[in-house]
């Protein structure tokens, strides 16, 4: 009876929720609503609801979007010192004044300011997403609920275009002011359901922030290590884990940005069937993504898992090179094709992209995971602003080269991602069965003294010693 009792305990506790899990999750799935209620219609959407010219928004969301690149160092920093609870909710308000001020924007100074809020917002809140989802989850939960995020995000987005639809239809162009201020709504909503979660997971999380606190001391301590922005430029194995997912990231505009040309101008496919590819893609993310990622769970190592991921999107750009030289006649074949290779590269999205962003938030030490993480964030933000401009380059030259470098980028970084698995900390890259790294129990058992700052330091930044394992990192890499 006994045993059978204990064999009930563990069952549960196996599947125990993340504290706050719900809250989170909802508050994400109300974002990515709001969100889907302008994204599809992008530079349309700002157009009716200011009024301004098509050329003038482009410019504006161009330059706002870079200067709020460079403004993720300090988002960074702000996880690290105010906590990713206290970003994340400040950063959902700072998105709803943004949308909410939008159809007041009518000049083009008033629209620029406006933007360059929003823009620092949508910028810097995965940052603060992903830095929240470390606080709250360790070990396997931190890539369930990234593979849930990630679901979460691709329906809410065909939820979110659907309403716009229907309230756009119903209202004509006021359903575009209507879409912003919903959109301002969902924010405000997505604040109140985050603001349900836990400042932290418990004893550990208490214990965390003790030893963040002590770290901050120990920075302004004489002869104590240094910590900030100087620790994440010299841990060479997470650059390298950037580097590696900015190839990578590549892959992921390839649909947006590359496809739709490509089909109408290489293949003399309809638009209709860019279309079709979209909803393809969407579904299979809203729909699949969990699974994928359970299955994906048993590889082990999230390094092999992302570099799996890559694999699969340099699989489909070689096959959509083949199709492009090919160019077979038949408007039946091209579809099936297209959609097939599609298919493909969403099951690398559905791979790489839980894995990748469970391993940049593991690898990452807890009191500089804000830093680390906006410095990983740098990859797909550089990797979006390139690859239109590589793209169209390479289409003009010839419509089969921009594929070719997607797979050529994704193939290295998953050869780096390989190579990257031997010098990350292995708590990162292979988690415990239970969920919880060693490295992470450890240090949560681990009693922060204040006669020796410098230890709670090392404690909380490093987690362990990392210069050997950058040091290995050179000499592989040579």
């Amino acid at each position: 009876m006994f045993s059978t009792r204990r064999r009930i305990r563990r069952a549960g506790a196996a599947t125990a929720r993340v504290p706050g899990e719900r809250a989170l999750l909802a508050g994400m799935a109300v974002d990515s609503v709001g969100s889907g209620m302008y994204v599809p219609f992008s530079l349309v959407f700002f157009r009716h609801v200011t009024g301004l010219p098509l050329s003038l928004i482009g410019a504006v969301l161009t330059v706002t979007g870079l200067l709020a690149m460079a403004t993720l160092p300090l988002v960074g920093a702000a996880v690290d010192r105010f906590g990713a609870r206290r970003l994340q909710l400040g950063l959902y308000l700072l998105r709803a004044l943004g949308f909410g001020l939008y159809p007041l924007a009518g000049a083009p100074v008033t629209f620029a300011l406006v933007a360059l809020l929003t823009a620092i917002g949508d910028r810097g809140f995965p940052v603060a997403q992903q830095a929240r989802i470390g606080e709250l989850a360790s070990g396997p939960d931190v890539e369930r609920l990234q593979a849930i995020a990630r679901s979460l995000a691709n329906a809410g987005l065909g939820a979110g275009t659907l309403l716009a639809s229907l309230i756009i239809g119903l209202l004509g162009d006021r359903g575009f002011t209507a879409a912003a201020w919903l959109n301002a709504a969902s924010f405000v909503v997505a604040a109140l359901l985050a603001q349900r979660t836990p400042a932290s997971p418990g004893g550990a999380g208490t214990r965390a922030r003790g030893r963040a606190r002590a770290g901050a001391r120990a920075v302004g301590t004489p002869g104590a290590p240094k910590a900030g922005y100087r620790t994440v430029f010299a841990d060479r194995p997470y650059l390298g884990l950037t580097a590696a997912n900015f190839l990578i990231a590549l892959g992921y505009s390839a649909l947006s940005v590359l496809l739709p040309v490509f089909a109408a101008s290489r293949l003399g496919a309809p638009q209709s069937l860019t279309g079709a590819a979209f909803v393809v893609n969407t579904a299979l993310c809203a729909l699949a993504g969990v699974p994928v990622a359970r299955l994906v769970r048993r590889i082990g190592s999230q390094t092999r898992a992302a570099a799996l991921g890559a694999a699969l999107f340099a699989l489909s750009a070689v096959g959509q090179a083949v199709l492009g030289t090919v160019r077979p006649q038949a408007l039946p074949l091209v579809m099936g094709a297209l959609i097939a290779l599609v298919v493909v590269a969403t099951v690398g999205e559905l791979v790489h992209n839980p894995t990748a962003s469970a391993l940049a938030t593991s690898a990452a030490p807890r009191a500089l995971r804000g830093r680390y993480l906006a410095t990983y964030q740098l990859s797909w933000s550089l990797a979006k602003t390139a690859a239109p401009v590589l793209f169209t380059v390479l289409l003009a030259a010839d419509a089969r080269l921009p594929w070719l470098l997607v797979a050529v980028t994704a193939l290295a970084g998953g050869a780096l991602l390989l190579r990257l698995g031997r010098v990350l900390p292995p708590e990162a890259v292979r988690s415990e069965p239970g969920g919880r790294s060693t490295v992470v129990a450890a240090a949560a058992a681990a009693p922060v003294t204040a006669s020796d700052p410098a230890a709670g330091l090392a404690a909380g930044v490093a987690g362990g010693s990392r210069s050997g394992g950058a040091e290995k990192f050179s000499k592989n890499l040579v």
